[in-house]
């Protein structure tokens, strides 16, 4: 697992400070909730690559996490609640990264560059979470289900938002439609990396898949 995951630097606490709002908690100290969540969030996130999600059980987390069960339920409820934090780590995370990429650029072609640069070095920071979201999304309820569908198009319309830009500049020659469609494709692309794994970095690394991604992508649209 990459370090990443593994430290609960300032920046994952900063991301996870939204969960709050869906998620209760006895702890008033937001600062300590938020820390503590991370921390959490790596030690399950071990279990379930390791185990499963529905084959790790509340007790196992909390061993792992080397806190009793009364303690861990003062930070989440329900394992679901781990899952949710997962989710919310993965899109604040990548939106947080790409709107930075947005603003530091103004050429629309070299913009796309850096957000499908930053996507794919976030996607390789956090492959276990990528891979648990996609594999156990369907393990949360409805509503939450909803946020995660919802998380990953607001993340899809940046892609075509600068698309549009490059559209309206004259420097991409596609259609709006043909953008959708290509904004997708890049969100794919980019989660492949954690997917297939087992193929992309056996024979590629991360700089070269990227640059031949990108190129694909740019060469198409231009």
């Amino acid at each position: 697992m990459s370090e990443y995951l593994q430290l609960p630097d300032t920046r994952i606490v900063t991301q996870m400070a939204g969960s709050k709002v869906r998620i209760a908690s006895n702890i008033k100290n937001e600062e300590l909730i938020n820390i503590r969540r991370q921390e959490l969030v790596n030690a399950a996130v071990k279990l379930f690559v390791k185990k499963g999600f529905h084959k790790t059980t509340v007790r196992e987390i909390a061993k792992e996490f080397g806190m009793s069960m009364g303690a861990l339920y003062d930070y989440i409820r329900t394992k679901e609640d781990i899952l949710f934090l997962v989710c919310d780590h993965i899109f604040k995370s990548v939106s947080d990264k790409l709107q930075a990429s947005m603003e530091a650029e103004k050429d629309p072609k070299q913009k796309l560059k850096n957000a499908i640069r930053d996507y794919f070095i976030i996607i390789d920071n956090i492959q276990d979470y990528t891979l648990l979201l996609y594999q156990e999304t369907k393990s949360l309820n409805r509503k939450d289900r909803n946020y995660v569908l919802s998380a990953e198009m607001e993340l899809t319309k940046i892609f075509e938002n600068i698309l549009a830009e490059g559209i309206k500049k004259k420097i991409f020659k596609i259609d709006g439609r043909t953008a959708k469609i290509v904004a997708n494709n890049i969100m794919v692309q980019g989660q492949m990396w954690s997917f297939r794994r087992w193929v992309a970095q056996k024979n590629f690394s991360l700089t070269n898949y990227t640059k031949i991604q990108t190129d694909l992508i740019i060469n198409a649209i231009s």
